[in-house]
């Protein structure tokens, strides 16, 4: 029997990438009507309504660990798109990918068994550096942007320890349905003191959020559960490692942020450590689907 190709695998990947960034690109839309608390709620709602109708999670047969689990997902899952939703209001999404692709990036140094991966570290924040101070056509990128969007990184990072968690609980989508459907939870009573609901509840807007809950979230988490399946995750790791490219491109297609030819080359210095780093933590003596890259991006 002939081994399965898997370049039908790796392009679910990529077809997951460019749905989540163009998703988030627009969210952007959502922003003048629903802000970006708001547009978390309208996402996590839609996603957390499909993923819950589809999976149908048994939550009385969960035991104290598991909901131990689904709460520190949803904790880290919430604060992690209010930050980089608050990041995009400010910055372009490009430039938001790659500052928060930093924590797991720098999560992968941390568990890697080689010092030499501290370089893949040092050219990350070089590659930042360079975005900062040459990125922009105007030069300036807002500092309140960037630091929403390390936030986003630090909470992405805890995301990813979640899921490791989680993983030996759950055998399928059961948790991240959970945590979605809490996070819109807890997101709700903020909507609904910072956003005109008049605004949010048009047909125009609510349609827009069903498009992104569905681009954010559902498809890429389908495909992506699809995809580590037949792919290694090692495989699966380095093609999310993408991710930034993917953003400042639909953040080019979708919402005309254009960057500098140095910011360009920024996002691929990351893109290439991000890469480096997650071939450096392949070294451990813990199985390779325990890299920090090889879980569902959020």
């Amino acid at each position: 029997m002939r081994p399965r190709s898997p370049i039908g695998p790796a392009l679910l990947v990529v077809f997951a990438a460019v749905s989540q960034e163009v998703g988030a690109a627009f969210a952007v839309g959502l922003f003048a009507a629903a802000g970006a608390v708001g547009a978390v709620f309208l996402r996590f709602f839609v996603a957390g309504a499909i993923l819950c109708a589809t999976v149908r999670p048994r939550m009385r047969d969960l035991s104290h660990r598991a909901w131990l689990s689904v709460a520190a997902l949803a904790a880290s899952l919430t604060a992690m798109n209010l930050a980089f939703y608050l990041a995009l209001t400010r910055i372009p999404l490009g430039v938001a990918v790659t500052i928060e692709a930093l924590g797991p990036l720098i999560l992968s140094v941390v568990v890697s068994p080689r010092r030499s991966a501290w370089l893949w570290a040092v050219l990350a924040f070089a590659g930042v550096t360079l975005l900062g101070l040459t990125g922009l056509p105007d030069g300036y990128l807002d500092p309140a942007g960037v630091l929403f969007a390390t936030v986003a990184g630090v909470c992405w990072a805890g995301y990813i320890l979640a899921s490791t968690r989680v993983a030996t609980d759950f055998a399928n989508l059961d948790a991240l349905a959970l945590a979605t459907a809490i996070g819109a939870l807890v997101v709700a009573p903020l909507a609904a003191l910072t956003v005109d609901l008049d605004s949010m509840l048009r047909w125009e807007i609510i349609g827009l959020g069903v498009t992104v809950g569905v681009m954010s979230s559902v498809i890429p988490y389908s495909l992506e559960l699809t995809s580590l399946r037949r792919l290694p995750p090692e495989t699966f790791a380095i093609l999310t490692c993408l991710s930034p490219v993917v953003a400042a491109l639909a953040g080019w297609l979708v919402l005309a942020q254009s960057l500098t030819a140095t910011g360009y080359l920024a996002i691929g210095l990351v893109t290439a450590a991000s890469i480096g780093a997650v071939r450096s933590a392949r070294g451990r003596r813990e199985p390779p689907s325990s890299l920090p890259w090889a879980q569902a991006s959020p």
